[in-house]
């Protein structure tokens, strides 16, 4: 009786694991999707062969789950792979240097990578990565000095770390902000209520200065800038200087509720308590999100002029919409399907969108020439 039950839980468990990581299919086969405003965009098959070998092109490809990009002044590529490899594009060569410590489990890895607003002058890098403990997976932050002539990461400086890990939600975007400081995307680690506890670094935004010291006018005496997060995996300003960021919805049978929120410092955006168009006093609604039987999965998020970008990796598009005051609208889906999961969005500094794919991190079909990174002509939109 004893070896019955063992092997029907373990029957079980694996059950449950097949589903978790192909639940973008199981969706897609018992629901239909929902009625809403999103408009069907640009399509690959719909453009003329000639002017989209022009407007898009495929600059890179056979990446291992390229989880950012980042442009040097000399308008090289730089790709964080969250395998634990930052490669390094050139026009014609490709160079890649190893990070130390990284541990690539689950949704962990080498993810956020980001360059000092002054790294022209000082060639500071900063990455985002999961790593083991005694304490198990931590996440943290570290900062490099970047020598670019021999590609190597010199000089390692932890701006912070003990960010708990998880198998899933573990955040890992980084940017500056347009005062200076470093922002970061953390998960809830697969914990609900780290998000709302602000004495926790999980399911959070935190807001630091860029040598990893404290500033003086957060709310919280603490990192913490924003809480209530499940798992935001975007950053990104508008021209009044306003901070977006995307974040996933539940997964498994209540999948849905991804968001886009307009982030306030201090301000509690409802995980778990709230999703969708829920309410409750002292907690934050998202500016739009996809409903209860779609999903998105947002990743990256960038924002050009009055247009806000984001990707999604079940979703499998590259979102657009309007910023209209604190609103957004004409909300229209691009490529679906075209490339597969979508995780990356970068304004790359010649005006174009760069893309990057992420169908080798195991919940993806995976096509020839995976991952790729894709460059894209503005005049699509």
């Amino acid at each position: 009786m004893r070896k019955f039950a063992l092997l029907l839980f373990f029957l079980i468990v694996g059950v449950g694991l097949v589903a978790y990581f192909n639940w973008d299919k199981i969706q897609s086969f018992f629901f239909q999707p929902r009625s809403s405003s999103l408009i069907k965009g640009t399509s690959l098959a719909s453009l003329d062969p000639e002017s989209s070998a022009a407007e898009i092109s495929i600059i890179a490809e056979n990446l291992d789950i390229p989880w950012e990009i980042e442009f040097l002044p000399s308008g090289d590529l730089l790709v964080t792979e969250r395998s634990g490899q930052l490669v390094r594009l050139q026009a014609d060569t490709r160079q890649s240097t190893p990070v130390e410590g990284v541990e690539h489990v689950g949704e962990g890895g080498l993810m956020g990578l980001a360059l000092h607003p002054d790294y022209q002058n000082n060639n500071y890098l900063y990455l985002y990565l999961t790593t083991r403990t005694d304490q198990g997976l931590t996440n943290r932050v570290e900062r490099y000095l970047y020598d670019e002539a021999a590609n190597r990461l010199n000089n390692r400086h932890v701006i912070i770390e003990n960010i708990p890990g998880a198998f899933v939600h573990d955040g890992g975007r980084i940017a500056f902000g347009p005062d200076g400081k470093l922002y970061i995307t953390t998960g809830d680690a697969g914990t609900e209520t780290n998000a709302q506890d602000t004495s926790s670094l999980a399911g959070k935004i935190l807001r630091l200065n860029d040598d990893g010291s404290l500033p003086s006018d957060n709310s919280f005496q603490n990192p913490v800038y924003s809480y209530g997060h499940r798992n935001p995996q975007g950053l990104a300003w508008d021209d009044q200087g306003r901070l977006w960021a995307t974040e996933h919805g539940p997964s498994g049978a209540g999948t849905g509720f991804d968001e886009v929120n307009l982030i306030e410092k201090g301000a509690n955006y409802g995980w778990p308590t709230i999703q969708g168009d829920e309410t409750r006093e002292g907690m934050q609604s998202p500016i739009i999100h996809s409903g209860s039987q779609d999903t998105w999965a947002p990743g990256a998020l960038e924002i050009v002029g009055n247009h806000l970008y984001f990707v999604g990796l079940r979703g499998q598009a590259l979102y657009s919409a309007e910023i209209n005051g604190s609103q957004l609208s004409n909300l229209t889906e691009h490529f679906k399907t075209e490339y597969g999961r979508l995780r990356v969005v970068k304004a790359g500094l010649d005006g174009f969108l760069y893309l990057a794919t992420s169908n080798r991190d195991g919940r993806g079909d995976i096509n020839p020439g995976d991952d790729k990174i894709i460059r894209v002509s503005p005049s699509f939109f």
